[in-house]
């Protein structure tokens, strides 16, 4: 089973990985105690495969059932993955390999006008129905944020939408742009609670037509209204602009492009909030199997790699928060949902289909549960007072938004 067999000597430091190859013969690797899996492959190739590019070619021969496992799990074989991840990166063929990516980083996140849309049409429209099917009743795709332990995924993505409003300090009479808005629930959401206008834009053509219909429902026709258009291409100015989950889909090499183009679309009072996936350790490459299969042409970046274009657009940033688990627990829930509904999913695409969103979504919790990955919201604004000086305020924003729910009979959806 050479050359994997030599890796994996230097990958499992923690836990045990027993590995039946083709030929039925069994091959161990141990650490100091942990997680016990037990994997098969089925196909000589992956051993030299596995070495060359593990994460592309783990995930590809899971989909095509070449790789599988017995008396253990896809999840359990993740965490084990994700707690030797430091492990397997200081493998020197590894090292080598990771080096080499990074000089194609360019072309890797390429998302200029039109590249954009095809990029966001290869995930975000495979169908409203299918999204429906692990998503909460509100369509949020993005980090939910749980108060408690006990909440339902429904009551946190209604948490996070008080969080974001909070943090926009709306007042009567303002515009607000929400840039990647989605099915419409955040902008919904503003308008029923605050007498402002809301402009949402997408390039997904499939949640266009849902933000769309769920305005029509509600009878907010007049205050919301949803384009499907580039940010890039948004004329005016707003009092506010949020932007919940599109940051990671604009590229490092774009991020001088994002905060102009925000700066120049913000009033001289205005507040912008970006809700956005990151990561703790220095800049990196997206995943190759999450860029090639998931999301074609995303990033998330390094504060760092965030910090520097915010300092090149004369823009302060006026809070910055953390949600570090929130999200491994909200992919939790759609992980278990969507195996809840697994048989409808492979009735609407087929097994393989399945097998990749089910190691996307049970990939991507590790990350965030054991990996670098976290979750921030960054306010920005072109003056030092836009927002209050003191925190205490978002607190404060959530309890009357709360009041004003139940006022209003807004319930958790």
């Amino acid at each position: 089973m050479f050359p994997l067999s030599h890796m994996m000597k230097s990958f499992v430091r923690v836990g045990t990985l027993r590995v039946i190859d083709a030929n039925g013969r069994e091959h161990v690797f141990a650490g100091t105690p942990g997680p016990e899996v037990t994997m098969r492959l089925s196909d000589p190739s992956l051993y030299r495969k596995l070495v060359f590019n593990p994460e592309l070619a783990a995930g590809e021969a899971y989909m095509d059932g070449r790789l599988s496992f017995e008396d253990s799990s896809l999840r359990d074989f993740l965490t084990l993955f994700s707690l030797n991840r430091l492990s397997l990166g200081s493998y020197p063929l590894q090292r080598l390999l990771r080096h080499i990516s990074r000089q194609f980083k360019r072309f890797q996140q390429a998302n200029p006008v039109g590249q954009a849309r095809h990029n966001v049409a290869h995930h975000y429209d495979l169908g409203n129905d299918f999204y429906r099917l692990f998503l909460d009743r509100d369509m949020q795709y993005s980090c939910a944020y749980f108060l408690d332990d006990g909440d339902s995924l429904e009551t946190a993505q209604r948490n996070k939408l008080r969080l974001l409003a909070a943090k926009l300090e709306l007042s009567p009479g303002q515009r607000v742009l929400d840039i990647g808005c989605g099915w419409g629930g955040l902008a919904l959401y503003l308008a029923a609670l605050a007498d402002v206008e809301v402009v949402g834009v997408t390039l997904s053509e499939e949640q266009h037509a849902e933000a769309q219909r769920r305005a029509r429902e509600a009878g907010l026709v007049d205050r919301v209204r949803f384009e499907l258009r580039d940010y890039r291409e948004v004329p005016g100015r707003f009092d506010r602009i949020v932007s919940v989950g599109m940051f990671e889909h604009v590229g490092v090499h774009h991020y001088g492009e994002f905060f102009a183009k925000l700066n120049e679309l913000m009033d001289d009072d205005g507040i912008a909030l970006i809700h956005s996936i990151g990561h703790m350790s220095p800049p990196g490459t997206a995943s190759p199997w999450l860029r090639k299969y998931i999301f074609p042409g995303a990033y998330s970046p390094a504060l760092s790699e965030v910090f520097e274009a915010v300092e090149q657009h004369s823009l302060w940033v006026t809070d910055l928060e953390f949600l570090r688990l929130h999200y491994a627990k909200t992919l939790a829930h759609w992980a278990e949902r969507f195996e809840a509904n697994r048989g409808k999913i492979e009735a609407m695409y087929d097994g393989r289909f399945a097998r990749m969103w089910e190691f996307y979504l049970v990939s991507a919790e590790m990350m965030f549960r054991t990996g670098s990955q976290l979750v921030f919201q960054m306010q920005l604004a072109r003056k030092r007072d836009a927002a209050p000086i003191v925190r205490d305020y978002i607190g404060e924003r959530q309890q009357a938004l709360r009041e004003l729910e139940a006022e209003k009979e807004i319930p958790v959806p």
